[in-house]
């Protein structure tokens, strides 16, 4: 991503290179909108979740199975949260601020759910779910196996039930 040119970028996305300088200056207002964008369909995916499911631990598990629902993808590509943080992570720069806003966010969104659950723990809860996740994505990558993942959701379940006694 760091050695990327713009040209590069522009010939990937088949635009001629004068609509990429139109819109984006420099390759971190690229990222910037990428991150938005991601933040906005996690945004979306929160609303739908809080929308649809009336408690706390189906919202959780529904999020974990939406996830999961893309197991096909992940094996082939990975995680695109986890992958476009790890890459965020490579830049010149050093930490980068963006790859933490991408991870912080289903952490405090997990960590409202465990709250409203009553847990006495909610951010640690939070912090285990989304790296189980994680952890998940990565080896249904590395593994090429898009079952792990649906084998991990069903774990996720258990455990969030096992969590409203």
């Amino acid at each position: 991503m760091e050695r990327t040119t713009l040209a590069e970028i522009a010939t990937a996305a088949d635009v001629p290179l004068g609509n990429v300088y139109y819109y984006f200056k420099t390759k971190d207002d690229i990222i910037n909108a990428v991150v938005d964008a991601r933040l906005a369909a996690l945004d979306g995916m929160f609303a739908g979740l809080e929308q649809d499911h009336r408690t706390p631990g189906t919202r959780l598990k529904a999020f974990f199975d939406e996830l999961a629902g893309q197991a096909e993808l992940i094996s082939q590509y990975g995680c695109p949260f986890g992958t476009l943080c790890s890459e965020l992570e490579k830049r010149a720069q050093g930490a980068d601020h963006h790859a933490a806003r991408l991870m912080q966010t289903p952490i405090d969104w997990a960590e409202r759910q465990f709250r409203e659950m009553g847990r006495a723990n909610p951010r640690a809860l939070a912090v285990q779910l989304i790296a189980a996740y994680q952890g998940a994505a990565v080896l249904t990558h590395a593994l090429g196996s898009p079952d792990l993942m649906s084998r991990e959701a069903r774990r996720v379940d258990r455990w969030v039930d096992s969590l409203r006694k």
